[in-house]
């Protein structure tokens, strides 16, 4: 296998590595960040409050609570709905571990449904199947940033009195039907890792139109701390008073980095342009190749995509997926995978969990591969990365 990478490798198609994704920080996020610096708060001060404002309007929520990242945004959002200990949460194994971690952080038990084989996405029919006397919420991933059939999974959620956390860590800037993901739900999570439609560096948000839920989002994101009258207990003590009420986290956001946020969004619409650019010249090129498929974007779906995933039709190489993914990596193709199925990690086999519960996640995984795609691009780049993809499955297709 060696002798073949090295013939493949010759002269490869980069001479640098291209990054499966990457931040877009320009001056004007530097200047952002800078008057912060400069001024009075670098944590608990008004641009986290700004920032929440501009983001839920953007969304389409009455609210939103910025927290320190999308895995403490999922775990408040749990915590908020009352998940606890003898509850089941159904979710995707097609995503990060959070989406499932953050149901074991409240004792409850996470549930995998399996996904849509052409889209990609969690299936309301499996969700159903998998509902039973203990399922407390839906916890639907929009993977890729494709959204996910929503009315079909509110219809079940309501049919059974569930609470729905959409996972739209990749979501950020699609719409469903016509309205963007963050106000359709309970409750919705966004990541704003630097992979991400926008960064804050690290950070997260959960959006809500349910002023209980709201509530209940900022004492778990301060230990469980406030200063709201309406809330305590004692009332007449001094304005030094406070009152812890629940046990909650220090998953508190920095000015500092609510400063870039709020820098960030104001570039949502350019990244959300170039993003589906990119992806269009990829699907153009790619959807009628014989040796792979793309997910399926359904009707519903006006996508700002995070991920450009590739499935390979294994059946026709004379190789695996490895071979294939080293041998793009040897061209200077940053790819990667997105995700080994959640259950399928030794901690989740260790507590009871077993391989084959989902056969379509299952078969996608085996042939996955994440292509770059970030807003920075150049054209120039993408033709790279296609030309690395055709030299390569060209080279090992029988």
């Amino acid at each position: 296998m060696k002798e073949k990478l090295a013939i493949l490798g010759g002269i490869p198609v980069r001479s640098a590595l291209l990054q499966y994704g990457k931040q877009w920080i320009d001056e004007d996020d530097i200047k952002a960040v800078t008057e912060c610096l400069n001024g009075d708060y670098l944590t608990t001060g008004p641009y986290i409050q700004n920032f929440e404002k501009q983001f839920a309007e953007v969304v389409g929520a009455k609210y939103a609570v910025a927290v320190s990242n999308g895995t403490a945004a999922l775990h408040i959002a749990c915590l908020a709905a009352g998940i606890g200990a003898g509850d089941e949460v159904i979710t995707s194994p097609i995503t990060f571990a959070a989406s499932a971690n953050c149901a074991l952080y409240c004792g409850a038990k996470p549930v995998f449904a399996d996904i849509d084989a052409e889209t990609y996405q969690i299936s309301p029919e499996s969700i159903e199947q998998n509902i039973t006397s203990k399922t407390k919420a839906i916890i639907p991933v929009h993977f890729a940033g494709i959204s996910c059939d929503m009315d079909k999974i509110l219809a079940i959620a309501k049919q059974h009195n569930l609470i729905v956390i959409e996972d739209a860590a990749h979501a950020l800037g699609t719409a469903y039907k016509e309205k963007p993901i963050g106000g359709i739900s309970d409750m919705t999570e966004f990541s704003f890792h630097p992979v991400k439609t926008i960064t804050t560096g690290e950070g997260g948000i959960v959006t809500t139109n349910n002023e209980a839920l709201y509530k209940k989002l900022l004492l778990y994101r301060t230990h469980g701390i406030t200063r709201d009258a309406t809330q305590m207990k004692h009332t007449d003590q001094g304005n030094w008073y406070y009152e812890m009420l629940s046990l909650g986290y220090n998953y508190r956001i920095t000015d500092l980095q609510c400063a870039l946020g709020i820098s960030q969004l104001k570039k949502l619409e350019i990244f959300k342009k170039r993003r589906k650019e990119l992806v269009k010249k990829y699907d153009d090129v790619f959807k009628e190749w014989n040796l792979l498929s793309i997910p399926q974007n359904p009707d519903y779906s006006d996508t700002t995509r995070h991920l450009y995933p590739i499935f390979l039709e294994l059946d026709r190489f004379s190789v695996g997926r490895k071979v294939i993914f080293d041998a793009l990596k040897a061209e200077r193709i940053g790819v990667n995978v997105h995700y080994i199925p959640v259950y399928w990690m030794p901690y989740y086999q260790r507590i009871g969990y077993q391989k084959r519960l989902c056969p379509n996640a299952e078969r996608l995984y085996e042939g996955l591969i994440t292509l770059p795609l970030f807003p920075r691009m150049k054209d120039r780049d993408q033709e790279d990365v296609i030309t690395a993809v055709k030299k390569v499955l060209n080279y090992y297709k029988k």
